[in-house]
């Protein structure tokens, strides 16, 4: 899969190189090439929305991924991990965006080739989405290197829905996984669902399939260990940033009316970096398109910065 042609150049400006003030943009590598044995972290784009317009959504997604770049390579290793934030973005290579063909099951699978190749190598892949179709792409990754896992959802939504005319969109990804004959999917949870955002048909599904999920008013920083402390074996993790309330995260796909706080998604995004299970990340359903002043980009910046604090605190 090592194929150049996979993968378009970010198109991003990186900010002013400032010897002591230096930012991840300044630190990450760039390009294919820049693989050795000792890369950690593998940064992918994956700029469809095509999933979305099946479901009937809004699109705009596409376009997320340069946005998050953009927003996310201005910001600061941490002073209170500095060296090990230094370490960790030094073996850290963004590949760039995925030259995506529009047809969903098609790119998906071509992204899941992809994940499969770093999974095989313990090389963590963080994809940057795009709307929620990413998820079933990113799990795709799994069943091409036969790697069972659990799946971890941060959702206002379930998004088990069925498929539409037989295809693959943004609200089913969850229950392609379960419903997956490799039988890769362990167990699927899901924590944020909003409970005038969710059908009751859909919690019953999940239930029914060994899975489990959590209200939004459930959650609280020691709610989200116990999450993460259940897993024994390797988890994916997919942050739905509509899971937070739309005053925080306005330019999303789907907004969410009293979602979670930025305190509560934030760790939970921390956690997941220091989880010794978690192997993928994904973040989706950010929408440039309907953003407030770069609001949701810089928060979703923020959200993988805290993954990455959390990673450099467990490989580091």
């Amino acid at each position: 899969m090592s194929d150049t042609n996979l993968f378009n150049e970010p198109d991003i400006e990186l900010p002013r190189k400032q010897e002591d003030d230096p930012r991840i943009g300044h630190l990450v590598k760039f390009g294919e090439e820049q693989i050795t044995e000792d890369t950690r972290i593998v940064l992918i784009g994956f700029p469809s929305d095509e999933g979305v317009k099946r479901n009937w959504g809004r699109p705009g997604a596409a376009k997320a991924p340069d946005y998050i770049r953009t927003a996310l390579y201005k910001l600061t290793p941490p002073p209170d991990q500095y060296l090990s934030f230094l370490y960790l973005l030094d073996n850290t290579v963004d590949l760039g965006n995925l030259n995506i063909s529009g047809d969903v099951e098609e790119d998906q699978d071509l992204l899941g080739k992809i994940i499969a190749e770093y999974l095989e190598k313990d090389i963590i892949p963080i994809i940057l989405g795009g709307g929620h179709e990413t998820a079933f792409g990113h799990f795709s990754g799994y069943i091409h290197s036969r790697k069972k896992c659990h799946i971890l959802n941060w959702d206002a939504h379930a998004d088990v829905r069925e498929l539409k005319e037989q295809k693959a969109h943004s609200g089913s990804p969850f229950r392609q996984a379960i419903l997956h004959p490799s039988d890769i999917c362990q167990t699927y949870t899901v924590a944020g669902l909003l409970p005038h955002s969710v059908a009751n048909k859909h919690l019953d599904f999940i239930s029914r399939n060994n899975g489990c999920f959590f209200m939004k008013n459930e959650l609280n920083k020691q709610k989200i260990d116990q999450i993460y402390s259940r897993y024994t074996m390797p988890v994916m993790v997919t942050f739905d940033m509509d899971a937070l309330d739309q005053s925080y995260a306005p330019g999303v796909s789907a907004p969410a009316v009293n979602g979670m706080s930025p305190d509560l998604f934030l760790y939970a995004a921390r956690t997941a970096g220091a989880s010794p299970h978690v192997h993928s990340f994904d973040f989706v359903e950010f929408n440039p398109d309907f953003d407030r002043d770069n609001q949701t980009a810089k928060l979703t910046a923020l959200t993988i910065w805290y993954c990455l604090a959390g990673l450099a605190e467990r490989l580091t």
